[in-house]
């Protein structure tokens, strides 16, 4: 059996409000909020996946900071590990490849969107470093 497989997330932060993108229709997660990432990919280090998914999804560079939050969910029957990491963005001039709107919303704006549950497990941790 393989190593638990390890997804990435990108927290953008401005002010209080946390950057998020919903999903092009389709798959798993068609149509969710989420915070953007995506899975690391053989011998890449979290920070090298996150800077790959933003320039793939939105066709910006990011700089990746410290791990804010991980949280373990449960995907077909296997467990996974999710790293949410903060990050700046270079800019504002998204091209979207993976999703269809992008928004800047309060953890409180993200508890009535229909967001990821994975990524939902991140808010505890993501309230304690907004309020800290």
């Amino acid at each position: 059996m393989g190593a638990a497989r390890v997804s990435v997330a990108g927290i953008a932060v401005e002010g209080k409000k946390l950057f998020v993108a919903r999903r092009v229709p389709g798959g798993d997660l068609g149509e969710k909020w989420e915070f953007p990432g995506g899975k690391a990919e053989e011998g890449e280090t979290d920070e090298e996946a996150l800077v790959r998914e933003f320039q793939e999804e939105f066709g910006i560079r990011v700089t990746v900071g410290p791990l804010l939050a991980s949280a373990v969910f449960e995907h077909r029957g296997q467990s996974l590990t999710l790293h949410a990491y903060l990050i700046t963005l270079s800019s504002h001039d998204f091209t979207l490849s993976e999703h269809t709107e992008w928004d800047w919303v309060t953890i409180e704006g993200i508890e009535q969107l229909d967001f990821a549950g994975s990524d939902l497990k991140l808010l505890p941790a993501l309230k304690v470093h907004l309020e800290g």
